[in-house]
């Protein structure tokens, strides 16, 4: 069964805003890359993607980062070098670029992807919450966001 995709509101359709410039690639969680990660790192990619420039730089000094995403200092570094071992970002001190996600079958060696009844199908939107929750990730506090959400 085919489900027919439409706007639930027109006046808030996402556009590109005139200053700033980001986006997540679906292919991060269709290609199993958040099945891969663990939580720091998709916390962190998503901040890089979402303070990054058209060409994917952002120069934010690792003490705002660890500070806006309430890391500390040894999970940062771990985070970022995932992130740079799966080939998502580079990091030059200062800068960071959020690259292309990589043109390659996923590794048969890595975890088993999300069960497809897990995942919304036919144009279903996932909030980052709910992405978060698929991937694991507890908050500043240890619980996960739908212990949060449904208290």
């Amino acid at each position: 069964m085919r489900i027919k995709k439409e706007v639930l509101d027109p006046k808030r359709i996402r556009r590109i805003p005139s200053e700033g410039f980001s986006w997540i690639d679906r292919r991060f969680v269709r290609e199993g890359f958040i099945d891969r990660l663990p939580g720091d790192a998709i916390l962190l990619y998503f901040f890089l993607v979402a303070v990054s420039d058209a060409q994917g730089l952002s120069f934010y000094a690792d003490p705002t980062i660890r500070k806006t995403l309430k890391l500390d200092g040894q999970a940062l570094t771990q985070a970022r070098q995932r992130l740079i071992t799966a080939e998502l970002i580079l990091f030059r001190y200062p800068i960071y670029q959020v690259l292309q996600i990589p043109q390659r079958a996923p590794n048969p060696n890595s975890p088993p992807r999300i069960s497809t009844q897990t995942i919304p199908r036919g144009g279903d939107f996932l909030s980052l919450r709910e992405i978060f929750d698929l991937a694991g990730f507890k908050g500043a506090d240890g619980a996960n966001s739908k212990a949060k959400k449904d208290d």
